[in-house]
């Protein structure tokens, strides 16, 4: 007697994956029941029925206002362990530690989450007074000099898109909530490669961050040195090249491109 599973049961989660690689591969991180349903060519119902699922299971999250969907939370977990094997955490721990050493501060490293920044690794230094970030947590992107970093080098429709949804809510007294202050903070790291933080995520805390770039030129992570505000500011300035010259490597070792408008070291 055959152990198979059922086709009927294979076909559905053949759908479902299908879904979720829509996903995955759309510019746009959120999508609608019938935007989906078009595109695969699916019925409404069937959509619903998939998404009911993976809404279930975390693998999708909903937002009632927009009635739109989005990537959830187990994706996260799911990347994580994919990173914990391969690709940018192990290729990035001899860079971090590197630059910890040479900095003598933290190294964090985050990747994107939907409209959110997630930490996924840290490298701390040896030193009594430190930051040490919490690794799975998520930020929006418009606050703390990863987070900047990230957005300004998503495409021109995400980050358009970024700044029509989002309400620029303040995490402290220094984080940029204008929308045109934004624009403007965005073009000069594209500009210069880079983007500084002195208190916007956390009020105790100073950081700069650098993007590094996959193979197709798109953001893939970005590293971060980040130290205590008042300590950090009176160093930001020699902080950067190492950084600079850090995130180039890691591109480098992930057989990334930098695109055009980045400023970051030689590029």
């Amino acid at each position: 007697m055959s152990s198979d599973p059922p086709a009927a049961t294979v076909g559905s989660i053949e759908r479902a994956f299908e879904v979720l690689t829509l996903f995955a591969e759309s510019e746009s991180p959120t999508l609608g029941v019938t935007e989906i349903a078009d595109r695969l060519g699916y019925s409404k119902a069937v959509v619903h029925r998939i998404l009911a699922t993976c809404r279930k299971n975390n693998f999708v999250e909903f937002d009632p206002n927009t009635r739109r969907y989005a990537l959830g939370p187990r994706f996260v977990e799911l990347g994580m362990a994919y990173l914990d094997r391969i690709d940018v955490r192990s290729r990035a721990r001899p860079v971090m530690t590197r630059l910890s050493e040479a900095t003598a501060e933290t190294v964090t490293l985050s990747i994107r989450s939907s409209w959110e920044r997630v930490y996924v690794d840290q490298v701390t230094p040896e030193r009594d007074v430190k930051m040490v970030v919490q690794l799975g947590r998520s930020f929006p992107l418009h606050a703390g000099a990863s987070s900047k970093a990230l957005l300004a080098f998503l495409p021109a429709s995400q980050q358009d898109e970024y700044l029509e949804r989002s309400d620029l809510g303040s995490l402290t007294g220094q984080t940029i909530t204008d929308r045109d202050e934004l624009v403007d903070e965005l073009e000069r790291i594209r500009e210069c490669g880079y983007a500084v933080s002195l208190g916007e995520r956390d009020a105790t805390a100073g950081s700069a961050a650098a993007p590094v770039f996959g193979p197709d030129g798109r953001v893939l992570a970005v590293l971060s040195v980040a130290g205590p505000v008042d300590r950090f500011s009176s160093e930001v300035d020699r902080l950067i090249g190492l950084l600079l010259e850090a995130s180039a490597n890691l591109t480098t070792a992930m057989g990334g491109v930098r695109p055009p408008q980045s400023g970051v070291a030689g590029g």
